[in-house]
């Protein structure tokens, strides 16, 4: 099942990115995995959240341009491997990783995998027939997974 990820163009100046932190802090938004990439100029800003409705909306009136991606949450073992077994399936079935981000979370000897793809239905389909945990919404928001609702 996709995740909701929201995706904020920040100019690249000194204390942009306090301004959106604090922005979405002020406003009861949980902030569970980010990743930014930036030119000399602006910035793009990607979050998993724990209510993308509302954060966007906070971030829209206040003037930010935010656009909302589906993507997939995936945990995937923390050893060497882990996660070159996943891009290797993908591969296989010619499905491109446009982007990623990870980041280990809760007490599970897991790390928790954020992917934009090429093909995002295609690739969920796949990944489940693979045996691969393929995270909730909910799992990804609180930045934890759950080894009992997978087995």
């Amino acid at each position: 099942m996709p995740i909701e990820q929201i995706s904020i163009f920040i100019e690249n100046r000194k204390g942009r990115l306090a301004d959106v932190t604090r922005l979405l802090a002020s406003s009861g938004i949980n902030i569970s995995a980010l990743s930014i990439a930036d030119t000399a100029d602006f910035g793009i800003l990607r979050l998993i959240v724990n209510d993308p409705d509302k954060a966007i909306k906070i971030l829209k009136a206040h003037d930010y341009t935010v656009s909302r991606t589906n993507v997939i949450a995936i945990a995937v073992e923390d050893k060497p491997g882990g996660l070159a077994d996943v891009l290797e399936i993908l591969e296989s079935y010619n499905i491109d990783v446009e982007y990623m981000y990870a980041f280990v979370g809760g007490n599970s000897q897991k790390a928790l995998v954020i992917m934009r793809l090429s093909d995002t239905d295609k690739a969920l389909s796949i990944l489940r027939g693979k045996a691969v945990i393929l995270l909730t919404p909910q799992e990804a928001y609180e930045n934890k997974y759950e080894p009992n609702k997978h087995t």
